[in-house]
């Protein structure tokens, strides 16, 4: 079994290039799963969602935790039905220590990944802040506390900061050019290859 994590700023498109890559995967006759974080189909997710909506530190340590306690639970998950699945596709995972502040990001992400399991294959997917708010602003969601122009800047310039080692995939070109890109990265042949 291989784990792809695809994450991420807001806005990115993590969904979307999760899609691609299932999309090959299942066309290899693979079995996929498939789990977003945060989960809305666990307690947990709901949980840290419901705090990404209000403002201030206590909403931020809430989420965090509730976020944190939501990971620990789809890796529980996998150990649990991995075996019925050829691959499995966090969307979301690590990278959400870039949501913290300067310098405090690497730290975290040191210290987790070196308690929590490290995927087989990292994809980042990156877009620049206005993008992201645009995409942000036309799904008609509720806009969580991290979602403005200013903290995207900054939480894409820490995710770019640790991303050393993970497929970059800019997503800000056409779907069959990102996917493209997407599949010869991670596969080395794009989609109209047999």
């Amino acid at each position: 079994m291989a784990w792809y994590v695809v994450d991420g700023m807001d806005g990115a498109g993590k969904s979307t290039v999760a899609e691609m890559l299932r999309g090959r995967l299942e066309s290899d006759g693979r079995r996929v799963l498939v789990i977003t974080h945060p989960n809305s189909g666990t307690w947990f997710g709901r949980m840290s969602r419901r705090f990404l909506l209000k403002q201030g530190k206590a909403a931020m340590l809430f989420s965090t935790s509730f976020y944190v306690l939501d990971i620990l639970s789809s890796l529980s998950r996998v150990k649990r039905v991995g075996a019925g699945y050829d691959d499995v596709i966090f969307v979301r995972y690590i990278m959400a220590v870039a949501y913290m502040p300067d310098g405090l990001h690497r730290t975290l992400y040191r210290i987790i990944g070196s308690v929590l399991p490290m995927p087989d294959v990292g994809i980042y997917v990156d877009v620049d802040a206005e993008t992201a708010m645009r995409r942000i602003n036309s799904r008609g969601d509720d806009i969580e506390a991290f979602e403005t122009e200013e903290k995207l800047t900054a939480i894409r310039r820490r995710m770019l900061d640790l991303a050393d080692g993970w497929i970059v995939v800019d997503n800000t070109a056409d779907r069959v050019t990102v996917e493209d890109g997407l599949l010869i990265r991670v596969f080395g042949q794009s989609q109209s290859v047999p």
